[in-house]
């Protein structure tokens, strides 16, 4: 029991660095705290409610991953490599990935409200 509870911590306080350093986290997090409330209203199936605040926890997930992977390849080196820039990229491109499938799962649940 101790681990996991010292596991906690650790994940919240690297979440807490990654709100406090990264506008990127920052303006997730923002859209994470209006969009459950919003899901709430959007559908009225627990499943679609899951997928919708799943999707943005997955983003979350993607961006956290993407920070840390900049973060070493800045420890690294603080240079620019060409490798690490490909490092870097391939980063950005599952982040863009992750908000692809955000963007696809909140617009279809949108378009069923509406129609």
């Amino acid at each position: 029991m101790d681990r996991i509870v010292k596991a906690f911590f650790n994940s919240a306080a690297g979440l807490s660095h990654a709100v406090r350093h990264e506008l990127a986290v920052r303006q997730e997090v923002v859209v994470f705290v209006v969009a459950v409330p919003v899901s709430l209203f959007l559908t009225e199936d627990w499943w679609k409610r899951l997928a919708l605040i799943g999707v943005l926890l997955i983003v979350l997930m993607v961006e956290l991953l993407n920070t840390a992977i900049e973060a070493l390849s800045d420890h690294v080196t603080p240079d620019r490599h060409p490798h690490i820039r490909i490092v870097k990229d391939l980063g950005s491109a599952a982040v863009f990935m992750a908000l692809t499938l955000a963007g696809l799962t909140w617009l279809v649940a949108l378009v069923e409200r509406l129609v």
